[in-house]
């Protein structure tokens, strides 16, 4: 096994693919439609969740490259969106981990860490505004590095896509799903 991730340890409990899926061919066909400008410039200083990030007060600003700047149209009736982005400095080849804060090993589907085999970012931000023409969105927070790509955006729906009623175990009540 070869690839970026001989640059990190991997802890006790945690499971590495037998390739890195930075290494395999790509399936896909995911194109970047623009970049984020954050203030964050390493992993150290980048907020781990958009919470903390909200919380440091430094706006960020997503900018859409000139092809899908149309796409954009109607955006603007959004209160807040839903970005994906491509955690491009994220390890790929981690399948379980330990975070430093839990006490045993979780497989990463289980997780919200960046390092996954498709590290896709999701965050839902505030929109402050919005200029078509130049493809700028000012957004009230983000928790990614200077320069992350983004996938995609969409507008986000309370009615649709916040749940009350969702829970984590540990958290509020156990989840009921069959293990």
């Amino acid at each position: 096994m070869t690839g970026m991730h001989e640059m990190f340890e991997t802890r006790e409990g945690e499971q590495r693919l037998e390739t890195d899926p930075a290494l395999m061919p790509p399936d896909g066909g995911i194109v970047f439609i623009g970049r984020i400008t954050s203030p964050w410039t390493t992993r150290e200083t980048c907020p781990k969740n958009m919470r903390t990030a909200r919380e440091t007060g430094q706006p960020a600003v997503l900018t859409i490259d000139l092809p899908y700047r149309s796409g954009l149209q109607g955006l603007e009736r959004a209160s807040h969106v839903i970005i994906l982005s491509w955690l491009h400095h994220a390890p790929r080849w981690l399948i379980v981990q330990k975070p430093r804060h839990a006490a045993e090993a979780k497989g990463v589907f289980g997780l919200r860490s960046p390092a996954r085999p498709n590290p896709v970012g999701l965050h839902v931000a505030r929109l402050v505004a919005l200029d078509i023409g130049t493809g700028r969105l000012d957004l009230d927070a983000i928790d990614v590095l200077d320069g992350t790509p983004v996938i995609d955006i969409k507008p986000y729906f309370a009615s649709t896509d916040a749940f009350a009623e969702a829970t984590i175990e540990g958290r509020d009540e156990p989840n009921r799903i069959a293990r």
